[in-house]
């Protein structure tokens, strides 16, 4: 998949605990102002601290008029979104939407 100019991609590790949330948004915030794509695909396990910093940066990045999308998602992930009530098809590259 092309990548808009001056997107970057950020791979998510395995494991998505609350050790991992400092540093999930310490590497978002790093990226503030430019269009930022995640790949999920490696996730096999999400807290409930790391998705509401997900979903802070998503309405951050939407404020700043920027892109913010899941270019991949595992089915852990997907799922995991699912079970809590969080609907992420808006954030999701159009070549994986369902």
């Amino acid at each position: 998949m092309a990548s808009r100019k001056g997107e970057k991609t950020v791979s998510l590790a395995a494991v998505l605990d609350l050790n991992e949330a400092s540093a999930l948004r310490g590497k978002l915030m790093g990226l503030r102002g430019g269009n930022v794509a995640i790949d999920a695909s490696g996730v096999e396990r999400i807290g409930a601290l790391c998705i509401q910093v997900l979903m802070a940066a998503a309405k951050t990045w939407d404020e700043d008029k920027l892109s913010f999308t899941f270019s991949k998602v595992s089915d852990a992930f997907q799922k995991t979104m699912q079970m809590i009530g969080i609907d992420i098809d808006h954030l999701l590259a159009k070549e994986i939407r369902q």
